[in-house]
């Protein structure tokens, strides 16, 4: 109760208010009277009731154009303060036009002294006509209205028996007061009371946090039990590994002491290594006989074993698909965009990976081998910021699998297009990191990585990286190892050589950033092209090699042998050998490396969630797009391994942050 009292006066305001709004007002006499009454604190009215309360500027101004006859200004005034669903679905309003327009069709005939204008006269006739074949057609089906649908014909109105009425002031009159009535009823004078605004605002946001909370528990759900099943999983092989290798220990053991170990004994050991579907048909396909055959073997089975337990997902009806991702509307376009990356981040590495990959591919899903003018591709220049972005991450994915860089670098235009997007998003958005993630890993490619070069990227990445302070981290990484990559071919390193003191002082600064991920690329890139004479030069006359000092002070040991290395490049003397560096005459692509790696970040920061009742991801795919199977097993093209260079030298191959942090 007392918390009741305290709040008390404020509490009897919001209903007063709320009642004096709804027009309530022999209410609002008997509820003011019985709280005088009864001694509650209820403050003086704000003013009068709305029925009294002044009418809003806008109002005085449509009533003194109606009055003045000003046509243009009345309609303006109309058209801006009218909403749009009053005037298309309300009678009243849509009647109430339709006498204005006849209002100010004969003004002049009415108020004009002696003969009217007839220029004028026509010029309102004309807009009358107008009016009844575009928005007044509507009711020309009304007996009410149909006869002035005769007036922009008739000579002369005023003598006309059908038009008399129009011209006394009479009509006029009551004109106005329709009108005034309809503005104050549509027009409120005061803000909506405080009791509506407040049950309006938690009544929605809470219906729309229960929405989005049952979603998240369905996922949270879903995924705790995924997850239970893995690790109960893990840990029986967990113990049946411990178990077996302290036997195995044991037998080496005795081994050393000179017991022999029996073929029966190693096939148990095997036996047990495998699931109960597979024991059988390994333990008797081993040959224990023969040396190395257990552990070949063991490897051979041990291959499908981790793949039997992972279904192939659904094939799906892509034609469809096509279709809806262009022609659909916005909402359906990101939903779909988003549960195709989904399909890619979340399925398992091997065999289920690459057939969704080969899937998309051989289904041209983004449109690449397409020539038409709207083509999936082009949901990059989408005006919804949030179909761009959900496009951008789908594209990144692609780029993420070596086969995805192959099929999207078949598409001469799209490189330009990520360019083009890359220049024209803001660069705290989701759209724009995920177009930089897509670049960054294209760069891994040879003929990509000229035209990149040739299209000056390497100018505009300098500019970016000089303020990082509105970089996020990700951005920052990629931003850095796009640059090396495009560092380590002869073309970037002359490129860099023409704003060689730019380059310099901005990866000079890049050296001390607190991103110590990034360290490896500023690196790299310093060290690439410390390869030109003329950089060289213009290292030392800014005194580089006392900057790199103080580095090596401050650094741990992988980053000063890093150091050390560019230290020495940038005191020799050697003169630039481009054969030596790369063949950039030779744009046939070389074996690329297998850099497979699909980052967390993919699918950060979901800006889409399903409102209930609404299908996503899988879901979406699996009832709305299902196909007939289509799969067929498809090898894999053999990639190139990569070469795995020593961590204490600079980075000398392209390479894309997520495979760095994963491989050293």
């Amino acid at each position: 109760m007392g918390d009741v009292l305290a709040y008390e006066a404020e509490l009897l305001e919001l209903v007063r208010e709320y009642l004096d709004f709804a027009e309530f007002e022999e209410t609002v006499k008997v509820f003011t009277k019985e709280c005088k009454i009864k001694g509650k604190p209820l403050p003086k009215p704000a003013g009068v009731s709305s029925r009294e309360s002044k009418a809003l500027p806008v109002q005085k101004d449509l009533l003194t154009a109606f009055e003045n006859g000003e046509q243009k200004v009345f309609f303006q005034l109309w058209q801006e303060h009218i909403s749009s669903s009053v005037q298309d679905n309300d009678l009243v309003a849509q009647k109430l036009e339709f006498y204005l327009h006849v209002h100010f069709a004969t003004y002049l005939l009415k108020h004009s002294m002696g003969k009217p204008d007839k220029a004028e006269l026509e010029g309102r006739i004309s807009l009358f006509k107008a009016y009844l074949e575009t928005k007044g057609a509507a009711l020309s089906q009304t007996t009410e209205f149909l006869p002035f649908y005769a007036l922009p014909f008739v000579p002369n109105p005023m003598v006309h028996p059908s038009f008399k009425e129009l011209f006394q002031d009479s009509w006029t009159l009551d004109l106005r007061t329709r009108l005034e009535k309809f503005l104050s009823l549509t027009l409120k004078a005061r803000q909506t009371p405080q009791l509506l605004t407040l049950f309006k605002e938690n009544g929605q946001s809470n219906k729309e946090m229960l929405q989005h909370l049952h979603q998240q528990l369905v996922e949270s759900e879903h995924r705790t039990m995924t997850y239970l099943k893995r690790f109960n999983k893990m840990q029986v092989d967990y113990h049946n590994l411990i178990g077996v290798t302290a036997e195995l220990v044991d037998s080496l053991e005795a081994t050393v002491n000179g017991k022999m170990i029996t073929p029966e004994y190693l096939q148990s050991v095997c036996v047990r290594l495998f699931s109960n579907q597979m024991r059988q048909s390994v333990a008797h396909s081993i040959d224990f006989t023969r040396p190395g055959t257990a552990s070949t073997m063991l490897r051979a089975s041990l291959a499908p074993m981790k793949t039997q337990d992972v279904p192939l997902l659904p094939s799906l009806d892509y034609e469809k698909l096509k279709k809806d991702l262009i022609t659909g509307n916005d909402r359906l376009k990101a939903f779909l965009l988003q549960a195709l990356r989904w399909r890619l981040t979340t399925s398992y590495p091997g065999e289920q990976r690459d057939t969704v990959l080969q899937a998309y591919i051989s289904n041209d899903l983004l449109d690449c081998h397409s020539n038409c003018q709207r083509s999936v591709l082009k949901l990059l220049h989408s005006k919804s910021e949030v179909v761009r972005q959900y496009m951008a991450r789908l594209i990144n994915a692609f780029a993420s699998l070596a086969e995805g860089r192959v099929y999207l670098s078949q598409n001469p235009m799209l490189l330009r297009m990520l360019e083009e997007r890359l220049k024209a998003e803001d660069k705290d958005s989701l759209t724009w990191e995920n177009v930089l993630g897509a670049l960054q890993k294209f760069s891994l490619r040879r003929a990509l990585q000229s035209a990149m070069i040739k299209d000056g990227l390497i100018f505009w990445l300098v500019d970016v990286l000089t303020d990082t302070d509105c970089l996020s981290d990700y951005t920052l990484e990629y931003s850095v190892a796009l640059l090396m990559n495009l560092c380590l071919r002869s073309a970037g390193k002359k490129m860099c050589a023409r704003i060689a003191n730019h380059v310099l002082k901005v990866l000079s600064d890049l050296l001390g950033h607190e991103n110590h991920e990034i360290q490896p690329y500023v690196n790299g890139a310093l060290y690439s092209i410390l390869a030109i004479p003329s950089v060289r030069e213009e290292a030392r006359a800014m005194g580089m090699e006392e900057i790199l000092r103080c580095f090596i002070k401050e650094g741990n040991a992988e980053m000063i042998r890093q150091i050390e290395f560019i230290i020495k490049q940038l005191n020799s003397e050697e003169p630039l050998n481009d054969s030596i560096v790369s063949d950039d005459e030779e744009e046939e692509e070389d074996e690329e490396e297998d850099h497979d790696i699909m980052e967390a970040d993919l699918d950060k920061d979901e800006v889409l969630q399903p409102q209930l009742g609404e299908l996503a991801g899988e879901k979406l795919l699996t009832t709305e797009y299902l196909g007939i199977m289509t799969h067929t097993p498809k090898t894999k093209k053999k990639l190139f391994p990569g070469v795995h260079q020593s961590i204490d030298e600079p980075l000398q191959r392209p390479v894309t942050p997520g495979y760095h942090r994963t491989v050293y």
